[in-house]
């Protein structure tokens, strides 16, 4: 199947053919064997990244959407690497070798099919297509009907066409390198996804012949033989061209991540949130906004991120694995990964939340401030210049500029314990393992070894000299 040039519009929306009740179990097989060539690189083509998930675990993650009794791979190219880089997922694993064709890349992976299941066909390098697509799909197949999966593009060049009769039922689909000049003018394409009863698709792959301008076996072939058999055949035109972008190359790649975005963006529109420039907002990952949030330009989301009511995200942060309470405020440049941030904080800019970060509400972590495993009590405040590692913090600390918790000896890690109320002066070294008392208050420039008493003015400075006569030394020329 050729599958070459890509999408690059809306398709016009049509109304849905009517589903049916499906009663037989769900396969799904997914063909990822391709090298990619065009690619220009080692890494196989299905583990090329697109928002940070490779091809293949795009199209893994909507199928498991779909609740299949199974899902089985047909990989070839870089095997053991995508077998590696899947070796966690619950799949069954078939090889093509030779690669003679998308219907020989499914004779491969029917050994592993139930014989009274529907099998959904899938392509490691379709990302992109959406899960309830597939359920609408899916439900237009039956034991006397495969579903196909169309698109129409203003620029169908490189595409398979789906050829219709003046009633427009499907007759056969006829790849570019074979269609008539008149079959070229025809603008819905073929997708490659389709649904088909496994017992039929037996049947039919064992009549497919390679006499064609590839020398391959085509898995579109089947149509034609299933409107020969007088098998319906059901066509769903897919609502969005970008869900059935096929990547071939890095420019087509780039492509993708655009489309992956701009849906990802309007989600979180959707949801309450303002984005200041869609095309600048890279969403790599699951995230839940509440009502009201802002969000500037250059900010990527990777992982799980949960942002509150009225959360404002300022421009060019990076946030990983992160949930941020209602009210809070992320100033520009700042990282936030595996960590937890209350109510009404002020985090940034240019600050740092190492895994392990604990902030409780109306916290204050300023410029240049790094924090590590550590819990930070409500109203604390570490404004400007400092490093909390593996810290237990209280509420309404003060931590001045330049202050460090001197967590590591070189071998292992210790605590600093730092009680309510505590004023910590700037330019101080916390030598852990150490407890500064509450309320406790450390003079500026002090070297903290041991406990602080609660409530009493602790410091430590070496005596200031000034030293006569003392000549600056002069280079030598």
């Amino acid at each position: 199947m050729s599958r070459g040039k890509n999408p690059k519009r809306k398709s016009a929306k049509t109304s849905a053919p009517r589903q049916r009740q499906i009663l037989a179990p769900l396969n799904i097989l997914i063909l990822a064997a391709g090298q990619g060539k065009r690619m220009n690189s080692a890494v196989p083509k299905v583990l090329q990244p697109l928002a940070g998930r490779p091809l293949l675990g795009h199209v893994l993650l909507a199928a498991a959407g779909l609740a299949p009794s199974q899902v089985v791979i047909v990989h070839g190219h870089g095997a053991e690497a995508v077998r590696e880089a899947f070796d966690t997922a619950l799949v069954k694993w078939a090889l093509q070798s030779p690669q003679l064709g998308t219907g020989h890349a499914v004779m491969q992976g029917m050994p592993h099919i139930e014989n009274d299941a529907l099998v959904l066909i899938l392509y490691g390098d379709v990302p992109l297509v959406r899960e309830r697509t597939l359920v609408q799909l899916v439900g237009l197949a039956g034991p006397r009907a495969l579903s196909l999966l169309t698109v129409k593009l203003p620029d169908p060049h490189g595409y398979g066409r789906v050829l219709r009769d003046k009633r427009g039922q499907v007759r056969r689909i006829v790849e570019q390198r074979d269609a008539s000049p008149g079959e070229l003018r025809v603008n819905e394409c073929n997708t490659g996804v389709m649904c088909v009863p496994a017992g039929l698709l037996r049947k039919w792959l064992a009549k497919l012949r390679n006499d064609n301008a590839q020398g391959e076996y085509y898995l579109t072939d089947i149509i034609a033989l299933a409107v020969r058999d007088k098998v319906q055949v059901m066509p769903l035109i897919a609502e969005e061209a970008s869900e059935v972008l096929g990547i071939n190359d890095r420019a087509q790649l780039a492509q993708a991540e655009a489309a992956y975005r701009l849906q990802r963006c309007r989600e979180l529109m959707s949801a309450g949130a303002t984005l200041v420039d869609p095309s600048r907002c890279d969403v790599r990952g699951v995230v839940d906004v509440g009502r009201d949030v802002f969000i500037d330009v250059n900010v990527v989301f990777e992982g799980r991120v949960t942002l509150g009511d009225r959360v404002r995200i300022g421009p060019n942060c990076v946030l990983r694995d992160i949930d941020i309470g209602a009210d809070t405020q992320v100033f520009a440049n700042s990282l936030l990964e595996q960590s937890l941030v209350g109510r009404d904080c002020r985090i940034g800019p240019f600050a740092r939340l190492r895994p392990g970060a604990k902030l409780a509400d109306e916290v204050h972590i300023g410029n240049f401030v790094e924090v590590k495993n550590s819990d930070v009590g409500k109203g604390s405040k570490a404004n400007h210049l400092a490093y909390i590692g593996d810290a237990t913090i209280g509420a309404g600390v003060n931590v001045g500029a330049g202050t460090i918790t001197c967590n590591y000896d070189g071998a292992n890690k210790h605590r600093t314990v730092i009680g309510d109320g505590v004023f910590v002066g700037s330019g101080s070294m916390l030598v852990a393992p150490v407890t500064l008392g509450a309320q406790a208050t450390i003079g500026a420039g002090s070297t903290i070894t041991r406990e602080a008493p609660a409530g009493r003015l602790t410091l430590e400075r070496a005596q200031q000299i000034t030293v006569e006569n003392w000549s600056r030394p002069v280079k030598v020329r």
